[in-house]
């Protein structure tokens, strides 16, 4: 299954969000220079238990090393896809967990449940001479708490059936619980021997779980909004879910709403939308002509209520302009 975006729309852009997204791609583009198999970078910045449990080892690292291991092993991957998955993970549900913490809290929690994860794959594996690096863990925070504060937010998930493409919307509590069913699975049973730290999959995951309540015990000091008015979003998601319904004189014309901006509807745009119909969901492209007001109407040819040997409606989208201007 992959994640394409959730439903749940955010206000501002994920500055701090982005930012990690950007400086990981960096740290990866300095390890195709180094060599993504340089055994001394996974070691040197990567967590590794027997850092502190095995003398022998222990005696290669410095202190400063040993202290910011658990931090540095977040920004370090493995090949192109495993930062990919990483990456495409945390723009999905990152967004509205930064909404919720702000830019600052949530770097704060993000590299807090990314020390922590380190900390539960210790736990479980102290003797470990393998270097651990990836920012699954941290991530794997984000989704706890995704998973507390929007679990009946849907998913637009991709699932291929051999080679069509199948579309659909799966509420978050049923995709991340059973992403975090596969990785305990995982970590019980033979996928434990599999290079992969499941189980700090699984403290990252917890630990999210745990900390998003802290947020709402801490003061706050106002620095979010203040960000907020510098980062608040210019435009429209650019693939939205159409939940069509039938007009008011019936027929066969369905009839759905696409949210603009002010700006948008000004210039013009393109969109994507996906219909839902039964079990089959498919996306469609949807362009906006310059010059477009709130309450307008655009049509889509043939998409709506169709009968056997007769011609099927439109599905027309209501313009739905957010800040008028």
């Amino acid at each position: 299954m992959i994640p394409l975006r959730d439903e749940q729309e955010t206000t501002a852009s994920a500055v701090a969000t982005y930012t990690i997204i950007f400086i990981t791609s960096l740290v990866f583009v300095w390890q195709m220079i180094m060599g993504t198999d340089d055994q001394a970078v996974a070691y040197t910045f990567g967590f590794v238990p027997a850092k502190y449990t095995m003398a022998q080892m222990a005696a290669y690292f410095s202190w400063l090393n040993k202290l910011s291991s658990p931090f540095t092993y977040m920004f370090l991957h493995g090949g192109f896809w495993h930062l990919i998955g990483n990456m495409w993970f945390l723009f999905i549900f990152g967004d509205n967990i930064e909404q919720e913490l702000g830019p600052f809290r949530f770097t704060v929690f993000y590299l807090v449940c990314g020390l922590l994860a380190a900390f539960f794959h210790f736990l479980l594996n102290p003797s470990s001479a393998v270097p651990t690096i990836g920012a699954s863990g941290a991530i794997a925070g984000v989704m706890g708490a995704y998973f507390l504060l929007h679990p009946g937010n849907k998913i637009l998930t991709l699932i291929p059936v051999l080679i069509f493409p199948l579309f659909v919307r799966i509420p978050a509590f049923i995709f991340l619980g059973m992403w975090f069913f596969i990785q305990f699975i995982n970590a019980t049973g033979q996928g434990a021997g599999a290079g992969i730290a499941w189980w700090a999959h699984i403290g990252g995951f917890l630990s999210g779980m745990a900390l998003i309540g802290v947020n709402t015990k801490l003061p706050k000091t106002g620095f979010r909004e203040r960000i907020d008015r510098y980062t608040r979003k210019k435009c429209s998601p650019r693939l939205q879910v159409i939940t069509p319904g039938e007009g008011p004189s019936g027929g066969f014309d369905l009839y759905g709403t696409i949210a603009l901006t002010s700006l948008e509807a000004l210039t013009g745009t393109k969109k994507l939308v996906t219909i839902p119909w039964g079990f089959r969901k498919s996306v469609y492209r949807v362009v906006v002509p310059a010059g477009t007001r709130h309450g307008s109407m655009l049509r889509l040819k043939g998409m709506g209520k169709s009968l056997p040997g007769m011609a099927p409606g439109d599905l027309l989208l209501r313009v739905d302009i957010k800040n008028v201007i």
